[in-house]
């Protein structure tokens, strides 16, 4: 039996690339509006965004505000007018972002790998209806046990609430095999740290921890996150299909 039994998985920059997506989808949106779209405009929006959202990570803002105005402080950043057309400009953007489902490489493979071992399950912050158009588009849904969006759950990562919502619902009891697996330090880490649940960062890039947060696990590869989560015999059966897990909850 796996030392963990079931993971819950961040979405992005976890499983799929969605700084890929981010890229061209905020590309696409200014290119309609007819906005500036260089490096420069869009590393403007990428400090507004960053703040909105470490905003909601701290609980100062609301995720509802964050979407109203996210593209109202980046017009006004970068010297625009408004004309109202802010929320409009956002909704835009979440469409087309809803239509990149980039898988990270190997994603899918390590998460058939994963599945055969431990009951897996989505936990992500993102907006609901560009999340579910990405998890259900990209093929990461059929190997999930659950899908937990913080907006539909009402609780957001670092909290450890969306964490023991997903937990209750997939009926673990166990809180020693679960190990919480994602790539954000703040959101991940810490939101798994405050759940009581051992956690992993995904670390593909390689960058330096400088937050603070200390993950139990880090990794670099998905192959990495096999030998974390298997035993040795199971290690061995990498390939292997139709040895579906059975886990004591």
């Amino acid at each position: 039996m796996a030392y963990y039994t079931c993971l819950l998985l961040d979405v992005d920059n976890t499983l799929l690339d969605f700084n890929a997506a981010e890229r061209q989808a905020l590309i696409d949106t200014l290119t309609h509006f007819e906005l500036p779209c260089d490096a420069g405009a869009c590393g403007v929006y990428h400090q507004v965004n960053g703040k909105l959202w470490a905003g909601l990570a701290r609980g100062e803002i609301s995720r509802s505000k964050l979407f109203a105005v996210r593209f109202a402080r980046f017009l006004q950043a970068m010297g625009l007018p408004d004309n109202g057309k802010s929320r409009e400009i956002n909704d835009y953007y979440e469409e087309q972002l809803a239509r990149h489902p980039d898988l990270i490489p190997g994603a899918l493979n390590a998460l058939e790998e994963l599945a055969e071992v431990a009951t897996l399950a989505v936990v992500s912050n993102g907006a609901a209806r560009v999340q579910q158009a990405r998890i259900r588009d990209s093929g990461i849904e059929r190997y999930m046990d659950g899908v937990y969006i913080s907006e539909r759950v009402g609780a957001t990562k670092p909290s450890a609430k969306i964490f023991d919502h997903a937990l209750r619902d997939l009926g673990v009891t166990d809180r020693s095999r679960v190990l919480v697996v994602g790539d954000d330090l703040n959101a991940d880490i810490k939101g798994g740290r405050n759940a009581g649940l051992d956690t992993c960062w995904v670390n593909f890039a390689g960058v330096e921890n400088d937050a603070g947060i200390e993950p139990r696990h880090t990794v670099t590869s998905y192959e990495e996150l096999y030998r974390i989560v298997m035993e040795p015999e199971e290690l061995e059966n990498i390939g292997v299909r139709n040895r579906r897990h059975m886990n004591d909850m």
